[in-house]
């Protein structure tokens, strides 16, 4: 039975309280302090003052955590990327460009493909890919009739699931950091990499959302509340913008941003890509963007020095809340694990379980996870090690397994109403954060019904 059966059932009742609260409030960093100061409060023998001040200790030590504070210095300054790439007119160059260009892409479709495409393309981090796609397909969504809720439902939808499938990130970071423990505690055996490259066919939800996505742009279907949602009118204020019309001011600094990472791998692994630090990786390769976006936009006077650092630091001011999303995302992660929540929902599951099924069930787990903690990372980190504890205990298919953990994390993300990713895709299309969660939920339910099928399917192949 273990230490996680002490609180049993109250385990499961935090993260419950926690997306409880989010519905009352509809404040997501509100309602996350609620649910670890209450998690915290249970861990410390039901003392308040114990657990205030568990909850201030705690912040400072995932703070003091060298790839939690490198994860939260790189989002702040995403937001200074995305200011830059917006004050110095590069997006606006760039949606003119592709204007004058492209005349095919200047259609309904075309508008949702380019968010599509850009969200295929960078796959460096979910917030940039969202931000990043929503900020340029906005202007061509209004003007084609397109709803702000149908983009963020392509941002949302391109975003997490492409960062795992493509896993050269912070997200392949993670991943691979909790895999390799698995493998260094003996509970499993193997090459931490190969692992993980061997999971990608089996990543199910995340390959199914991105072809259900293309289908959902070329046949145009709108289903649920989605049929109710009205586009926004078309400004063309923002889009005469002096300088010649070019996709360089905004293509380059990505481009500079997604070359940095292999590099900063290289670096950290000492000659070995594989053996690098994601996070530092990706906190080097914001700075030298940064560095990159100083240099090319001052010097081609696109911006003033001073104009530079005006928003440099509006863009970090920006991201203040999601960076504080995503640290107490972190945390109740923490919380949950200390409170055995995945052991306790793995133990009752896995009594007299066949074999066949567990694929499915730690998918099904991992799902309920990520939608009341509201965070894809969070769930990794609880369930990876369960789940590969189990794998091994029952003789399954390890990629299969591996899979069924960053699958189910993603799709509980998607449907979350609390998750960061979400709140950042609505963010950057312009649209309603509840609005955006109750367009999404039947798309992301079709991925999860399609996925758990497919799990079920494989699990009875495999084992």
């Amino acid at each position: 039975m273990g230490f996680y059966m002490e609180y049993g059932i109250i385990s499961i009742a935090i993260p419950l309280l926690t997306i409880i609260l989010a519905i009352i409030t509809k404040d997501v960093i509100v309602s996350l302090i609620g649910g670890i100061f209450a998690g915290l409060l249970v861990i410390n023998g039901y003392n308040p003052l114990t657990a205030f001040v568990a909850l201030l200790d705690g912040v400072i030590a995932l703070l003091s955590e060298g790839w939690i504070a490198k994860t939260l210095i790189f989002s702040l300054m995403i937001g200074a990327v995305i200011k830059l790439l917006s004050i110095s007119g590069a997006v606006v160059r760039f949606v003119n460009w592709l204007n004058e260009k492209a005349q095919k892409i200047d259609s309904p479709k075309g508008a949702m493909l380019l968010a599509y495409v850009i969200g295929v393309v960078i796959f460096i981090e979910s917030s940039i890919t969202s931000l990043v796609a929503g900020t340029v397909a906005k202007p061509l969504c209004d003007k084609n009739g397109v709803s702000r809720e149908k983009l963020a439902y392509v941002c949302d939808s391109t975003s997490a699931p492409i960062c795992s499938l493509i896993p050269l990130n912070a997200w392949g970071a993670l991943l691979l950091g909790l895999i390799v423990t698995a493998i260094d505690s003996q509970v499993i055996s193997g090459d931490g990499i190969s692992l993980l490259i061997a999971s990608i066919p089996y990543n199910f939800y995340s390959l199914f959302t991105l072809v259900i996505v293309l289908v959902v742009i070329f046949l145009d279907i709108n289903i649920g509340p989605m049929k109710h949602t009205t586009p926004q009118p078309y400004n063309t204020e923002h889009l005469h913008h002096e300088g010649k019309v070019t996709p360089f001011p905004m293509l380059l600094p990505i481009i500079v941003m997604v070359i940095s990472v292999p590099f900063g791998l290289y670096l950290t692994g000492e000659g070995d890509i594989f053996k690098g630090s994601g996070s530092t990786s990706v906190y080097y390769a914001i700075i030298v963007t940064l560095l990159f976006m100083y240099v090319y936009y001052v010097s081609s006077k696109m911006i003033s020095h001073k104009e530079y650092f005006k928003g440099f630091y509006e863009g970090l001011g920006d991201m203040i809340p999601v960076m504080l999303i995503l640290l107490f995302a972190l945390f109740i992660g923490k919380v949950i694990g200390d409170l055995g929540t995945a052991k306790y929902l793995a133990h009752l599951l896995s009594g007299n379980i066949s074999p066949v099924l567990m694929p499915l069930l730690i998918f099904l787990v991992a799902s309920i996870t990520a939608f009341s903690t509201g965070t894809s990372w969070g769930t990794f980190s609880i369930m990876m090690p369960i789940g590969l504890a189990l794998g091994a205990t029952m003789d399954l298919h390890i990629p299969l397994v591996i899979a069924a953990v960053i699958s189910g994390g993603i799709f509980g993300d998607h449907a979350s109403p609390i998750s960061d990713t979400t709140i950042i895709s609505s963010m950057a299309a312009g649209c309603d954060h509840v609005e955006h969660v109750r367009t999404q939920l039947p798309y992301a339910l079709i991925g999860g019904g399609l996925a758990s099928l497919a799990f079920l399917v494989v699990g009875w192949v495999t084992v």
